[in-house]
Protein backbone atom coordinates (compact mmCIF):
# COMPACT_ATOMS: atom_id res chain seq x y z
CA UNK A 1 0.00 0.00 0.00
CA UNK A 2 1.17 3.51 -0.82
CA UNK A 3 1.44 5.74 2.26
CA UNK A 4 1.21 8.93 0.19
CA UNK A 5 -2.34 8.49 -1.12
CA UNK A 6 -5.68 8.59 0.68
CA UNK A 7 -7.36 6.16 -1.71
CA UNK A 8 -6.10 3.25 0.41
CA UNK A 9 -7.49 4.37 3.78
CA UNK A 10 -8.89 1.45 5.77
CA UNK A 11 -10.00 2.46 9.28
CA UNK A 12 -10.17 6.23 8.74
CA UNK A 13 -12.00 6.10 5.40
CA UNK A 14 -14.90 8.21 6.72
CA UNK A 15 -12.54 11.19 6.97
CA UNK A 16 -12.64 11.58 3.19
CA UNK A 17 -16.14 13.04 3.60
CA UNK A 18 -14.44 16.08 5.14
CA UNK A 19 -13.80 18.77 2.52
CA UNK A 20 -10.12 19.20 3.44
CA UNK A 21 -9.36 15.48 3.30
CA UNK A 22 -11.34 15.02 0.10
CA UNK A 23 -9.38 17.83 -1.57
CA UNK A 24 -6.11 16.44 -0.16
CA UNK A 25 -6.96 13.07 -1.72
CA UNK A 26 -7.48 14.81 -5.07
CA UNK A 27 -4.18 16.65 -4.76
CA UNK A 28 -2.34 13.42 -3.98
CA UNK A 29 -4.12 11.59 -6.77
CA UNK A 30 -3.59 13.94 -9.71
CA UNK A 31 -1.74 17.09 -8.58
CA UNK A 32 -1.80 20.19 -10.75
CA UNK A 33 -2.89 23.78 -10.24
CA UNK A 34 -6.61 23.02 -10.19
CA UNK A 35 -6.30 20.38 -7.46
CA UNK A 36 -3.94 22.66 -5.51
CA UNK A 37 -6.39 25.58 -5.68
CA UNK A 38 -9.26 23.37 -4.56
CA UNK A 39 -7.23 22.04 -1.63
CA UNK A 40 -6.03 25.47 -0.50
CA UNK A 41 -9.59 26.80 -0.75
CA UNK A 42 -10.96 23.99 1.45
CA UNK A 43 -8.23 24.49 4.05
CA UNK A 44 -8.86 28.24 4.23
CA UNK A 45 -12.64 27.69 4.41
CA UNK A 46 -12.06 25.37 7.36
CA UNK A 47 -9.88 27.95 9.12
CA UNK A 48 -6.91 25.57 9.09
CA UNK A 49 -4.51 27.60 6.92
CA UNK A 50 -2.11 28.28 9.82
CA UNK A 51 -2.01 24.75 11.26
CA UNK A 52 -2.94 22.05 8.77
CA UNK A 53 -1.28 19.27 10.77
CA UNK A 54 -3.17 20.32 13.89
CA UNK A 55 -6.44 20.27 11.96
CA UNK A 56 -5.71 16.82 10.54
CA UNK A 57 -4.65 15.48 13.95
CA UNK A 58 -7.83 16.77 15.60
CA UNK A 59 -10.01 15.13 12.95
CA UNK A 60 -8.15 11.84 13.35
CA UNK A 61 -8.43 11.92 17.15
CA UNK A 62 -12.16 12.70 17.08
CA UNK A 63 -13.09 10.15 14.43
CA UNK A 64 -15.30 7.29 15.60
CA UNK A 65 -13.86 4.10 14.16
CA UNK A 66 -13.02 0.52 15.05
CA UNK A 67 -9.67 1.43 16.63
CA UNK A 68 -10.88 4.36 18.75
CA UNK A 69 -13.97 2.48 19.99
CA UNK A 70 -11.97 -0.62 20.83
CA UNK A 71 -9.39 1.35 22.84
CA UNK A 72 -12.04 3.48 24.57
CA UNK A 73 -13.76 0.33 25.80
CA UNK A 74 -10.56 -0.77 27.49
CA UNK A 75 -9.79 -3.54 25.05
CA UNK A 76 -6.48 -4.26 23.39
CA UNK A 77 -6.76 -3.80 19.61
CA UNK A 78 -5.57 -6.68 17.50
CA UNK A 79 -2.23 -6.38 15.75
CA UNK A 80 -4.11 -6.22 12.43
CA UNK A 81 -6.38 -3.38 13.58
CA UNK A 82 -3.45 -1.44 15.03
CA UNK A 83 -1.48 -1.91 11.81
CA UNK A 84 -4.39 -0.74 9.64
CA UNK A 85 -4.99 2.32 11.81
CA UNK A 86 -1.34 3.34 11.78
CA UNK A 87 -1.22 2.83 8.01
CA UNK A 88 -4.02 5.40 7.67
CA UNK A 89 -2.37 7.89 10.02
CA UNK A 90 0.89 7.62 8.10
CA UNK A 91 -0.95 7.97 4.79
CA UNK A 92 -2.62 11.23 5.85
CA UNK A 93 0.50 12.84 7.24
CA UNK A 94 2.53 11.44 4.34
CA UNK A 95 0.24 13.19 1.84
CA UNK A 96 0.57 16.48 3.67
CA UNK A 97 4.36 16.30 3.90
CA UNK A 98 4.78 15.23 0.28
CA UNK A 99 2.86 18.25 -1.06
CA UNK A 100 3.69 20.93 1.51
CA UNK A 101 6.15 22.67 -0.81
CA UNK A 102 3.31 23.14 -3.33
CA UNK A 103 0.80 24.72 -0.96
CA UNK A 104 3.24 26.50 1.40
CA UNK A 105 2.41 29.93 -0.08
CA UNK A 106 -1.24 29.48 0.99
CA UNK A 107 -1.16 27.03 3.89
CA UNK A 108 1.16 26.54 6.88
CA UNK A 109 1.62 22.96 8.01
CA UNK A 110 2.02 23.87 11.69
CA UNK A 111 2.93 21.09 14.11
CA UNK A 112 1.59 17.83 15.46
CA UNK A 113 0.35 17.42 19.04
CA UNK A 114 2.52 15.29 21.31
CA UNK A 115 0.41 12.16 20.96
CA UNK A 116 1.42 11.96 17.27
CA UNK A 117 5.02 13.10 17.53
CA UNK A 118 6.94 9.82 17.93
CA UNK A 119 7.47 6.48 16.18
CA UNK A 120 4.76 4.06 15.07
CA UNK A 121 4.76 1.57 17.93
CA UNK A 122 4.74 4.08 20.77
CA UNK A 123 2.36 6.36 18.88
CA UNK A 124 -0.22 3.59 18.59
CA UNK A 125 0.09 2.88 22.32
CA UNK A 126 -0.28 6.57 23.19
CA UNK A 127 -3.32 6.88 20.97
CA UNK A 128 -4.88 3.82 22.57
CA UNK A 129 -4.31 5.37 26.01
CA UNK A 130 -5.78 8.66 24.81
CA UNK A 131 -9.03 6.96 23.79
CA UNK A 132 -9.15 4.95 27.01
CA UNK A 133 -9.03 8.22 28.98
CA UNK A 134 -11.12 10.49 26.73
CA UNK A 135 -13.68 8.30 25.02
CA UNK A 136 -14.12 8.39 21.27
CA UNK A 137 -15.75 10.41 18.52
CA UNK A 138 -18.47 12.80 19.65
CA UNK A 139 -17.61 12.27 23.33
CA UNK A 140 -14.21 13.92 22.82
CA UNK A 141 -15.55 17.03 21.13
CA UNK A 142 -18.76 17.43 23.12
CA UNK A 143 -19.62 17.44 26.81
CA UNK A 144 -23.43 17.55 26.68
CA UNK A 145 -25.97 15.51 24.74
CA UNK A 146 -29.72 15.15 24.23
CA UNK A 147 -31.29 11.73 23.86
CA UNK A 148 -33.40 11.74 20.68
CA UNK A 149 -34.83 8.79 18.76
CA UNK A 150 -32.56 6.31 20.46
CA UNK A 151 -29.40 8.31 19.81
CA UNK A 152 -27.18 10.68 21.78
CA UNK A 153 -27.18 13.98 19.91
CA UNK A 154 -24.50 16.56 20.82
CA UNK A 155 -25.71 19.89 22.20
CA UNK A 156 -23.92 22.51 20.12
CA UNK A 157 -23.89 25.35 22.65
CA UNK A 158 -24.26 24.02 26.20
CA UNK A 159 -24.70 26.53 29.00
CA UNK A 160 -21.33 28.15 29.78
CA UNK A 161 -22.23 29.02 33.38
CA UNK A 162 -19.56 28.62 36.09
CA UNK A 163 -19.91 28.07 39.82
CA UNK A 164 -18.37 31.49 40.50
CA UNK A 165 -21.28 33.08 38.62
CA UNK A 166 -23.84 31.33 40.83
CA UNK A 167 -24.12 33.22 44.08
CA UNK A 168 -25.35 31.81 47.36
CA UNK A 169 -26.26 28.22 48.25
CA UNK A 170 -22.67 27.41 49.21
CA UNK A 171 -23.57 24.38 51.36
CA UNK A 172 -25.85 22.98 48.66
CA UNK A 173 -23.18 23.31 45.98
CA UNK A 174 -20.60 21.78 48.29
CA UNK A 175 -22.72 18.66 48.81
CA UNK A 176 -23.31 18.25 45.09
CA UNK A 177 -19.63 18.82 44.30
CA UNK A 178 -18.47 16.22 46.83
CA UNK A 179 -20.79 13.59 45.39
CA UNK A 180 -19.62 14.27 41.83
CA UNK A 181 -15.97 14.04 42.90
CA UNK A 182 -16.69 10.62 44.46
CA UNK A 183 -18.41 9.59 41.22
CA UNK A 184 -15.42 10.66 39.10
CA UNK A 185 -12.93 8.92 41.38
CA UNK A 186 -14.77 5.61 41.35
CA UNK A 187 -15.83 5.93 44.99
CA UNK A 188 -19.34 5.25 46.35
CA UNK A 189 -21.76 7.91 45.12
CA UNK A 190 -25.51 8.55 45.01
CA UNK A 191 -28.10 9.66 42.50
CA UNK A 192 -29.31 13.17 43.33
CA UNK A 193 -32.59 15.06 43.49
CA UNK A 194 -32.28 18.85 43.58
CA UNK A 195 -35.57 20.45 44.53
CA UNK A 196 -36.86 23.88 45.44
CA UNK A 197 -38.45 27.03 44.08
CA UNK A 198 -38.09 28.16 40.49
CA UNK A 199 -35.11 30.38 39.74
CA UNK A 200 -32.96 29.18 42.63
CA UNK A 201 -30.25 27.76 40.35
CA UNK A 202 -30.83 24.01 40.45
CA UNK A 203 -30.31 23.38 36.72
CA UNK A 204 -27.59 26.02 36.46
CA UNK A 205 -25.67 24.29 39.24
CA UNK A 206 -25.73 21.01 37.32
CA UNK A 207 -24.41 22.72 34.19
CA UNK A 208 -21.76 24.56 36.19
CA UNK A 209 -20.56 21.25 37.66
CA UNK A 210 -20.32 19.85 34.13
CA UNK A 211 -18.19 22.80 33.05
CA UNK A 212 -15.98 22.43 36.11
CA UNK A 213 -15.32 18.72 35.63
CA UNK A 214 -15.59 18.13 31.88
CA UNK A 215 -11.77 18.07 31.74
CA UNK A 216 -11.86 15.25 34.31
CA UNK A 217 -14.05 13.08 32.12
CA UNK A 218 -17.55 14.24 33.11
CA UNK A 219 -20.28 14.34 30.45
CA UNK A 220 -24.04 15.01 30.59
CA UNK A 221 -26.96 13.36 28.81
CA UNK A 222 -30.25 15.24 29.17
CA UNK A 223 -33.49 13.32 28.79
CA UNK A 224 -37.11 14.40 29.08
CA UNK A 225 -39.84 12.63 31.01
CA UNK A 226 -41.03 10.86 27.85
CA UNK A 227 -37.65 9.12 27.57
CA UNK A 228 -37.42 7.84 31.13
CA UNK A 229 -38.42 4.33 30.12
CA UNK A 230 -35.34 4.40 27.88
CA UNK A 231 -32.96 4.64 30.86
CA UNK A 232 -31.78 0.99 30.62
CA UNK A 233 -31.06 1.45 26.91
CA UNK A 234 -29.17 4.70 27.51
CA UNK A 235 -27.04 3.02 30.16
CA UNK A 236 -26.30 0.14 27.81
CA UNK A 237 -25.01 2.64 25.23
CA UNK A 238 -22.73 4.22 27.81
CA UNK A 239 -21.58 1.30 29.96
CA UNK A 240 -18.35 0.59 28.03
CA UNK A 241 -17.39 4.25 27.68
CA UNK A 242 -14.50 5.27 29.99
CA UNK A 243 -16.11 8.67 30.71
CA UNK A 244 -18.57 9.44 33.51
CA UNK A 245 -22.09 10.53 32.59
CA UNK A 246 -24.73 12.51 34.46
CA UNK A 247 -28.13 11.46 33.14
CA UNK A 248 -30.02 14.69 33.72
CA UNK A 249 -33.80 14.97 34.07
CA UNK A 250 -34.77 18.62 34.40
CA UNK A 251 -38.03 19.79 35.98
CA UNK A 252 -39.16 16.28 36.86
CA UNK A 253 -42.85 15.83 37.69
CA UNK A 254 -45.00 12.72 37.35
CA UNK A 255 -48.65 11.87 37.86
CA UNK A 256 -49.71 9.01 40.11
CA UNK A 257 -50.12 5.83 38.10
CA UNK A 258 -47.70 6.93 35.40
CA UNK A 259 -45.82 3.89 34.08
CA UNK A 260 -42.63 5.94 34.11
CA UNK A 261 -42.61 5.84 37.92
CA UNK A 262 -41.73 2.15 38.05
CA UNK A 263 -39.10 2.61 35.34
CA UNK A 264 -37.43 5.42 37.25
CA UNK A 265 -37.58 3.46 40.50
CA UNK A 266 -35.84 0.52 38.87
CA UNK A 267 -33.17 2.79 37.41
CA UNK A 268 -32.54 4.47 40.76
CA UNK A 269 -32.22 1.32 42.85
CA UNK A 270 -30.76 -0.99 40.24
CA UNK A 271 -32.53 -3.82 38.44
CA UNK A 272 -31.69 -6.68 36.11
CA UNK A 273 -30.38 -4.15 33.60
CA UNK A 274 -28.25 -2.86 36.43
CA UNK A 275 -26.85 0.43 37.53
CA UNK A 276 -23.57 1.08 35.78
CA UNK A 277 -20.56 2.62 37.52
CA UNK A 278 -20.22 5.39 34.94
CA UNK A 279 -23.75 6.84 35.11
CA UNK A 280 -25.40 8.99 37.77
CA UNK A 281 -29.02 10.15 37.63
CA UNK A 282 -29.55 13.79 38.61
CA UNK A 283 -33.06 15.27 38.57
CA UNK A 284 -34.40 18.69 39.40
CA UNK A 285 -37.92 19.40 40.60
CA UNK A 286 -39.90 22.24 42.12
CA UNK A 287 -41.11 19.85 44.82
CA UNK A 288 -39.62 17.01 46.81
CA UNK A 289 -42.63 14.76 46.23
CA UNK A 290 -42.22 14.52 42.49
CA UNK A 291 -45.35 12.38 42.08
CA UNK A 292 -48.32 14.73 41.90
CA UNK A 293 -51.35 13.94 44.04
CA UNK A 294 -54.81 14.55 42.63
CA UNK A 295 -57.62 15.98 44.78
CA UNK A 296 -59.63 12.79 44.28
CA UNK A 297 -56.79 10.84 45.89
CA UNK A 298 -57.82 12.24 49.27
CA UNK A 299 -61.28 10.70 49.36
CA UNK A 300 -60.38 8.17 52.04
CA UNK A 301 -57.58 7.87 54.54
CA UNK A 302 -56.42 4.49 53.23
CA UNK A 303 -55.84 5.93 49.77
CA UNK A 304 -54.20 9.03 51.22
CA UNK A 305 -51.66 6.83 53.01
CA UNK A 306 -51.02 4.74 49.90
CA UNK A 307 -50.59 7.87 47.81
CA UNK A 308 -48.12 9.39 50.26
CA UNK A 309 -46.08 6.18 50.34
CA UNK A 310 -45.99 6.16 46.53
CA UNK A 311 -44.66 9.72 46.50
CA UNK A 312 -42.03 9.06 49.16
CA UNK A 313 -40.91 5.72 47.70
CA UNK A 314 -39.72 7.45 44.53
CA UNK A 315 -38.05 10.55 45.99
CA UNK A 316 -36.38 8.48 48.71
CA UNK A 317 -34.63 6.37 46.09
CA UNK A 318 -32.40 9.33 45.32
CA UNK A 319 -29.51 8.82 47.72
CA UNK A 320 -28.92 12.56 48.04
CA UNK A 321 -31.64 15.21 48.07
CA UNK A 322 -30.61 18.86 48.11
CA UNK A 323 -33.07 21.65 48.92
CA UNK A 324 -32.64 24.99 47.15
CA UNK A 325 -34.86 26.99 49.49
CA UNK A 326 -36.56 30.25 48.57
CA UNK A 327 -34.51 33.44 48.88
CA UNK A 328 -35.27 35.92 51.66
CA UNK A 329 -34.73 39.65 51.24
CA UNK A 330 -31.31 39.74 52.87
CA UNK A 331 -29.95 36.85 50.81
CA UNK A 332 -31.47 38.23 47.61
CA UNK A 333 -29.86 41.64 48.07
CA UNK A 334 -26.54 40.00 48.94
CA UNK A 335 -26.68 38.09 45.65
CA UNK A 336 -27.49 41.33 43.81
CA UNK A 337 -24.48 42.99 45.46
CA UNK A 338 -22.13 40.18 44.43
CA UNK A 339 -23.39 40.13 40.84
CA UNK A 340 -23.16 43.91 40.64
CA UNK A 341 -19.55 43.90 41.77
CA UNK A 342 -18.70 41.17 39.27
CA UNK A 343 -19.91 43.31 36.35
CA UNK A 344 -18.54 46.63 37.59
CA UNK A 345 -21.71 48.15 39.03
CA UNK A 346 -21.73 50.08 42.28
CA UNK A 347 -23.77 48.17 44.85
CA UNK A 348 -25.05 51.24 46.69
CA UNK A 349 -28.36 51.89 48.44
CA UNK A 350 -29.97 53.18 45.25
CA UNK A 351 -29.11 50.01 43.35
CA UNK A 352 -30.36 47.77 46.15
CA UNK A 353 -33.60 49.74 46.43
CA UNK A 354 -34.16 49.28 42.70
CA UNK A 355 -33.36 45.58 43.07
CA UNK A 356 -36.02 45.17 45.74
CA UNK A 357 -38.53 47.06 43.61
CA UNK A 358 -37.66 44.79 40.67
CA UNK A 359 -38.34 41.70 42.80
CA UNK A 360 -41.73 43.06 43.90
CA UNK A 361 -42.72 43.96 40.34
CA UNK A 362 -41.61 40.55 39.01
CA UNK A 363 -43.35 38.60 41.76
CA UNK A 364 -40.59 37.30 44.01
CA UNK A 365 -36.93 37.13 45.01
CA UNK A 366 -34.57 34.55 43.58
CA UNK A 367 -31.07 34.28 42.14
CA UNK A 368 -32.64 34.32 38.68
CA UNK A 369 -34.40 37.61 39.45
CA UNK A 370 -31.13 39.01 40.78
CA UNK A 371 -29.28 38.05 37.59
CA UNK A 372 -32.01 39.52 35.40
CA UNK A 373 -31.86 42.76 37.37
CA UNK A 374 -28.08 43.17 37.21
CA UNK A 375 -28.12 42.39 33.46
CA UNK A 376 -30.70 45.14 32.99
CA UNK A 377 -28.72 47.63 35.08
CA UNK A 378 -25.51 46.88 33.21
CA UNK A 379 -27.26 47.44 29.87
CA UNK A 380 -28.70 50.74 31.14
CA UNK A 381 -25.26 51.85 32.31
CA UNK A 382 -23.67 51.05 28.94
CA UNK A 383 -26.47 52.83 27.07
CA UNK A 384 -26.66 55.77 29.47
CA UNK A 385 -30.37 55.24 30.13
CA UNK A 386 -32.54 54.76 33.22
CA UNK A 387 -34.23 51.41 33.90
CA UNK A 388 -37.92 51.28 33.09
CA UNK A 389 -40.02 48.91 35.16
Amino acid sequence: MNDTTLDSLIVLRSLTADGVFSALAGLCRRGGDEALALFAGEVIAAGAERDLLGYAAERILCDENAFSVCCARGRQPSAQLKRAFMHDVNAIFGCINMHKSEFSQYVETGSLPAVFSDGDGRMADRLCKFYAENGYGKFIRNCAFNYEDGKLVPIGNPAAVTLDELKGYADEKRAIDANIVSFLRGLPYSNMLLYGDRGTGKSSTVHAMLNKYRGSGLRLVEINRENMLELPRIRQQLMENPLKFIIFIDDLSLNEGDEKISGLKAALEGSVSGRTDNTMIVATSNRRHIVKENFSDRENSVHVNDSMQEQLSLSDRFGITVLFSSTDKRTYLDIVSQLARDCGLKADEKLLALAERWALVKGGRSPRRAKQFTDLMLSCKMLGTEPQF
